[in-house]
């Protein structure tokens, strides 16, 4: 239960203006409530009490993280947030935020005021490089607001040289301390190349999957795209594959890797569970 100035005015019998309230709060006490007017202020705030305890929907946000009652995340990255990162916390950042996302608790975000607060700059901690796969939201599935992390997104999240650029960009560049390479279950495009499907300029696109299907072992059978375990070996072996890629087509972010300066971090989506499962990584 909310108590307003028009409720005062409405159940209470008071006429003052909000600043008489701040200004003489001992002649309101003693000359505009009646005893009538007092119970009912008292028993508005018992039972807004009440409220609160008994229902927490109405009275707290979904996350304890998020902050007081009623209140949302309105901070943002920042220049000094971002050097405080290192790839070991940005991958920390990544893993909780998933986990927030699975128990079905994201933080509640103040989206409006992190646009105002990003407008002028942005220093996300990490770029994740995804499928293009509508499933697969990854701001929402990390768990990640405004600014937090660069998003390159592509079918089947292959490496080229547009990406390799952005990514370059976004760490040397931009201080992100983490790239992440994050593939999921079930995915069209590896269902495409095993399938070796030919259309117009996906043609080529699928055509940089092809060496995972050769990576994963002979015995693996059937090799076709109604093979669910087949096609996510393929997906895992095609992340490692662009995880690999990045370190070879890349002086600036190898060089990076080496001095240990950001990290690389692959991992697979599961669209049954929302659950994002990384793998063994560089980020040390």
């Amino acid at each position: 239960m909310k108590v307003t100035i028009n409720w005062f005015k409405q159940y209470v019998g008071f006429n003052w203006l909000p600043g008489e309230l701040t200004g003489r709060p001992a002649i309101f006490m003693k000359t505009k409530l009646n005893c009538s007017g007092l119970f009912a202020v008292i028993a508005a705030a018992v039972l807004a009490t009440a409220g609160c305890r008994s229902s927490n929907q109405s009275c707290c946000t979904i996350s304890d993280s998020a902050g007081a009652a009623g209140s949302a995340v309105s901070a943002v990255q920042t220049k000094a947030s971002q050097a405080a990162m290192t790839p070991q916390s940005a991958l920390a950042e990544l893993k909780a935020g998933n986990a927030r996302f699975v128990a079905g608790q994201p933080l509640h975000r103040d989206f409006p005021a992190q646009v105002a607060a990003t407008a002028s700059g942005q220093y996300p901690f990490a770029v994740v490089l995804s499928c293009l796969d509508s499933r697969q939201p990854i701001e929402i599935v990390l768990d990640q607001g405004v600014g937090d992390i660069f998003s390159a997104r592509v079918a089947g999240n292959v490496l080229d040289d547009d990406i390799l650029g952005s990514m370059e960009f976004a760490c040397k560049a931009s201080g992100a301390k983490l790239i992440a390479v994050i593939g999921h279950s079930n995915c069209g495009a590896i269902k495409g190349a095993v399938d070796d499907v030919q259309l117009g300029n996906l043609t080529g696109l699928l055509t940089k999957i092809k060496p995972a299907i050769d990576a994963v072992p002979a015995e693996v059978q059937p090799r076709t795209s109604k093979n669910s375990a087949f096609v996510d070996q393929v997906s895992e072996a095609n992340v490692r594959l662009v995880m690999k890629e990045i370190r070879e087509r890349s002086p600036i972010l190898r060089e990076m890797l080496d001095k240990g300066e950001i990290g690389l971090v692959g991992g697979m989506y599961d669209l049954s569970t929302g659950k994002v499962q990384f793998y063994d990584n560089d980020a040390k």
